[in-house]
């Protein structure tokens, strides 16, 4: 899989609550929670964001509480991936469960900007900076995994398979 779009760039330590704040927690409708993706660390970030659009992130992405909320506000706000230097291991797994594909790689996370415009093979681990003409390595994505994401996320993954028999 190929994501491609513009990059939006966030610092160290993001958590949950900057990714979606506890005020909109009363509701798990992903479309109210896009309208309020990242909105106390940019608040112009929910109306200026376009689907296909990464966000790209420093150390430690994700952390603070195991709300699911965040990484549905994040895909449903139309971000095709997140790339970070690392993950909190809570958000790892939840953004997988949901169907949100994330990618660590510190050397991306360096030298990728706010605008420019970025490709992410998932399969091969590659990530390209097209607007600097720069690549970037990442940890590819195992099959198994592209498959629950392609799905959707882990609940569409299970069911499809309870389904086929397999």
């Amino acid at each position: 899989m190929i994501y491609r779009g513009k990059a939006w760039k966030f610092g160290a330590d993001v958590d949950t609550d900057a990714i979606i704040p506890a005020r909109y927690l009363n509701t798990s409708d992903p479309a109210e929670l896009a309208k309020h993706c990242m909105e106390d660390a940019d608040p112009e970030f929910p109306a200026k964001v376009q689907p296909g659009d990464i966000i790209v992130a420093g150390k430690n992405f994700g952390c603070g509480s195991s709300r699911e909320h965040a990484p549905i506000a994040i895909k449903a706000a139309g971000v095709s991936c997140v790339i970070a230097k690392s993950f909190a291991r809570i958000f790892y797994r939840n953004a997988f469960n949901i169907g949100l594909p994330i990618f660590e790689s510190p050397e991306a996370a360096e030298g990728i900007r706010e605008g420019d415009e970025v490709a992410v093979d998932a399969g091969r681990g590659v990530i390209q900076n097209l607007t600097r003409g720069e690549e970037y390595r990442a940890t590819p994505v195992p099959e198994f995994m592209q498959q629950i994401i392609a799905a959707g996320g882990l609940i569409n993954y299970v069911a499809r398979r309870v389904k086929s028999g397999k």
